[in-house]
């Protein structure tokens, strides 16, 4: 299993060979396609010269990672924010996991603690989290004991609800449908009070 989404092929093997690189794109979950969040760690892995490697992206100047970021085309649409975000995550993953992301959930006790350890991070909400652990445990086979129940509805099987449910372009074009029912829903909410 592996996150198939409509980018550059060499993006969609980065993320699923660099653990790093599919936590950066998670990290920049906000306010961006799907295609954005997830094709930048191979923009960003291109603009460094190799693999993004946590250590270096902690210690880098943050004028100069946000010189980066900015390039255009920018790896995302606040990319001085997203710049911190995405090198205080890269702090925390050097202070508590020795700069490999892949530790953050390599040995949880349950769903409940692996989705403890994600909403520790830098930036990521409990939805944010959930969806982090679903498509840990549906994409990439990190399924401790109680994982679905943690990703609350993210961890559903056969749902459209987020990155999480991406494995083709009929997958995709469902979660996209969800996320537009999601928000006229929130649309009408905020009209009717």
């Amino acid at each position: 299993m592996t996150l198939v989404l409509p980018i550059d092929p060499e993006a969609n093997g980065l993320l699923t060979r660099s653990p790093l690189a599919l936590l950066v794109g998670m990290v920049l979950d906000q306010q961006v396609s799907m295609e954005k969040e997830f094709s930048s760690p191979y923009v960003l892995a291109r603009r460094l010269g190799h693999d993004l490697d946590a250590r270096e992206i902690a210690d880098h100047a943050p004028e100069a990672l946000v010189a980066i970021f900015a390039e255009p085309p920018a790896l995302h649409r606040f990319p001085k924010a997203m710049a911190a975000r995405v090198q205080e995550v890269c702090r925390v993953l050097v202070e508590r996991y020795d700069g490999d992301a892949a530790r953050l959930w390599a040995d949880p006790a349950d769903g409940r603690a692996l989705l403890a350890r994600i909403t520790a991070l830098p930036g990521f909400g409990r939805q944010k989290a959930q969806i982090f652990l679903a498509l840990l445990g549906k994409r990439f086979g990190v399924r401790p004991p109680g994982w679905q129940e943690a990703a609350g509805a993210y961890g559903d099987p056969e749902t459209y609800r987020s990155v999480a449910d991406v494995s083709d372009a009929e997958s995709l074009r469902l979660v996209r449908e969800y996320k537009q029912q999601m928000k006229a829903a929130a649309k009408a909410r905020a009209g009717g009070d």
